[in-house]
């Protein structure tokens, strides 16, 4: 029987010349495509701010082999000159290509305008400034589809709730492939995270601004969020902490009076000149902010089943909030103001769990954008010593009744008030009345 080897050599012999020399080729051919491919890097996209977190990411994923494109989504947070400095810092880090996008006017127009209508602050505090997170992501998915990268990178923690937001949304939207260095990194274990990153950092000659060793801050059009430090450890921030409001004994002592104009439950103006609801909070954020109106601390529930503390302002935002819901109660009904809130808290609660992408919030979208039609109107909000007070309004759409003034006139008669008082408290005062059963 023969042999493999000789049953090999009889097939070599059988070939000509011309089949070696292009077996030699394809042989040629494919040892070159097998070390292109051993050199080609994986091609990952960060969504990048120029923080301590993201920072950290850039190196970390090129000595795993990866490489990076960063993009930087400004919604809100970031003056030119910022934005010129992450371009370099990006590139500095080792970023084989850096963009940038403008969602200023894209984050009011699709997340805060539902903010708004939706009254939507969580536990009744915290006005979901998180929500930016979804078209950051949104951001980094598209350049990830246009430039044919494996992976979407995002430089949230493993005890936070942004990484619940990025990674819901990412796989939502398609992407499987999720890079999380921090995640990873903690998972090696060594003591706080953001000192490790630091250090990181720093051994591989990339200097770390020293605020940036202190605190977590993201800014945005919502306003900004800060965490770390002193705020983790339950205690009172330093002054330096605060980057929009004014400490109160630093207040003017004359109050500010600001009328803020209302299109089916949008603000469109401030003292009736129309401006883009962006421009609209950035104005707020000053005229505010100079009042300390605004500034909060914060203790919540997190997504992740735990307490997170953190100190935020948004002084544009809470005084538009303020006077929406003083026009919306003076234009909905009763039965509308009552459920609206039910709404409203519905859908700041998928907003604020990472659930925006689910069918629901797009159902309370179209029910807010409803009961929203005759929200429209003027409120005058004093600002003063922290406080944002609606002292005024005008409406068209107010439900007003003709010859009636609360507790002084009214177009009916005190019997009719006397019978209707006697009918509704009917019920509750047949069961008050009603005897107790006996024990035993």
């Amino acid at each position: 029987m023969k042999t493999p080897d000789s049953l090999v050599h009889k097939a070599e012999h059988l070939l000509t010349d011309a089949d070696r020399r292009a077996l030699a080729g394809i042989e040629k051919t494919l040892a070159k495509a097998v070390k292109v491919r051993a050199e080609k890097k994986r091609l990952a996209v960060l969504a990048f701010s120029g923080g301590l977190d993201t920072s950290f990411c850039v190196p970390w994923l090129r000595e795993r082999g990866w490489d990076v494109v960063t993009v930087l989504v400004d919604t809100g947070g970031f003056s030119r000159e910022k934005v010129r400095e992450i371009g370099r810092r990006a590139k500095e880090l080792g970023a084989k290509k850096h963009f940038f996008v403008d969602g200023r006017r894209e984050i009011f127009d699709r997340l805060i305008s539902h903010c708004i209508r939706a009254n939507g602050t969580y536990q009744q505090m915290y006005p979901v400034m998180c929500a930016d997170r979804y078209l950051i992501v949104e951001k980094s998915w598209e350049f990830a589809r246009r430039l044919g990268a494996e992976a979407v990178a995002h430089g949230c923690t493993g005890m936070g709730n942004d990484q619940v937001r990025f990674d819901v949304t990412l796989r939502a939207l398609g992407c499987d492939n999720i890079q999380a260095p921090i995640r990873d990194f903690q998972a090696m274990g060594g003591g706080p995270v953001r000192e490790r990153e630091r250090k990181f950092l720093e051994e591989r000659g990339f200097p770390v601004a020293t605020k940036h060793t202190r605190y977590s801050i993201n800014q945005n059009v919502f306003g900004v969020t800060i965490s770390g430090s002193e705020i983790d450890e339950r205690r009172e921030p330093a002054e330096d902490a605060w980057t929009l409001t004014a400490a109160l004994e630093k207040t003017p002592a004359k109050a500010d009076r600001v009328t803020v104009g209302f299109e089916g439950g949008l603000p469109v103006s401030i003292g009736g000149k129309k401006f883009h609801g962006t421009e609209i909070l950035r104005r707020l954020n000053e005229v505010a902010g100079k009042h300390g109106v605004g500034r909060f601390l914060y203790t919540g529930d997190c997504v992740i089943g735990i307490k997170g503390r953190i100190a935020f302002e948004c002084p544009g935002l809470h005084t538009v909030l303020v006077a929406h819901r003083a026009l919306e109660e003076a234009v909905l009904s009763k039965e509308q103001n009552q459920f609206k809130d039910t709404v409203g808290r519905k859908w700041t609660e998928l907003a604020y769990n990472g659930l925006f992408y689910d069918p629901l919030a797009r159902n309370l979208e179209v029910m807010l954008g409803e009961m929203q039609r005759h929200v429209t109107g003027a409120v005058t909000v004093k600002l003063h010593r922290g406080t944002a007070l609606p002292v005024a309004y005008e409406s068209s759409h107010e439900l007003r009744q003709r010859g009636t003034l609360y507790a002084q006139t009214s177009s009916w008669s005190p019997d009719e008030a006397t019978a209707f008082v006697k009918l509704f408290g009917m019920s509750t005062v047949m069961a008050a009345r009603r005897p107790s059963p006996r024990k035993g």
